[in-house]
């Protein structure tokens, strides 16, 4: 069944319209007509199954057939994710989706290679590829991308997780199965991931301060996007 995105400010109690390029996608792209089925949901937590009623050139009009509620996810997972070179991100956005991440928080590390001057473009693209992976995998809870930020102002200001964990190729990390079995994840949850060239010594020393407790992911070293991912099946598979 083919999914759209309507935010829950569009919402009525018995029928919904989409507009835009939501309705755009569904009747040139999909080619959608009257009577057919299809689910809305609003990135809150909410879905109805529907049946197209109508369209025009730029609305499509949908009957709630059915109305859904999915709860948040009672151990959220923040991706704090050093912002990796090339399209790396793009993937790690729509991969982390699939895997339930609530939050993403793109970071920029001493060993980050990025632009400054281009990242609140590519936020908005990342909150867009976030959204299209929501309608693609089910996921009814649309994660936020927050802001790109210098490690050295997030660290001081983290948030408080009940659980934080950072992949570390340290000598101080422990084997990732040894520290669930020991410190099972509990409420909140961050994992946070560093650049190609890892994080500084500084960097290490700043998550350790802040509670973040250094995991290690193998003795293979792993490419930025496979330990980010990795990282979050493990989680996933733990919270589940």
């Amino acid at each position: 069944m083919n999914r759209y995105y309507l935010p829950s400010a569009s919402w009525q109690d018995s029928t919904l319209t989409l507009t835009g390029d939501e309705a755009k996608h569904c009747t040139r792209v999909m080619r959608a007509k009257e009577g057919d089925t299809l689910e809305v949901f609003d990135g809150e937590g909410n879905s109805a199954i529907c049946t197209l009623t109508s369209t025009t050139r730029s609305e499509v009009h949908c009957l709630i057939t059915e109305r859904h509620f999915h709860p948040k996810p009672t151990q959220p997972i923040t991706l704090c994710q050093a912002i990796p070179k090339g399209g790396n991100m793009e993937l790690i956005v729509q991969k982390a989706v699939e895997l339930g991440v609530s939050v993403i928080q793109p970071l920029i590390t001493a060993r980050t290679i990025a632009r400054p001057d281009s990242l609140s473009k590519k936020q908005a693209k990342w909150q867009r590829i976030a959204l299209e992976a929501c309608k693609q995998c089910g996921q009814n809870h649309l994660p936020q991308i927050l802001e790109p930020v210098e490690f050295s102002l997030w660290i001081n200001q983290v948030p408080s997780f009940q659980t934080a964990i950072i992949a570390s190729l340290d000598e101080k990390s422990v084997p990732f199965k040894s520290f669930l079995h020991a410190s099972p994840p509990q409420g909140n949850i961050a994992f946070l991931v560093g650049p190609e060239g890892d994080f500084s010594p500084e960097e290490y020393q700043s998550a350790y301060r802040v509670g973040f407790s250094p995991v290690s992911l193998g003795t293979i070293i792993l490419r930025v996007e496979t330990a980010t991912l990795y990282g979050l099946s493990v989680l996933h598979y733990e919270c589940s």
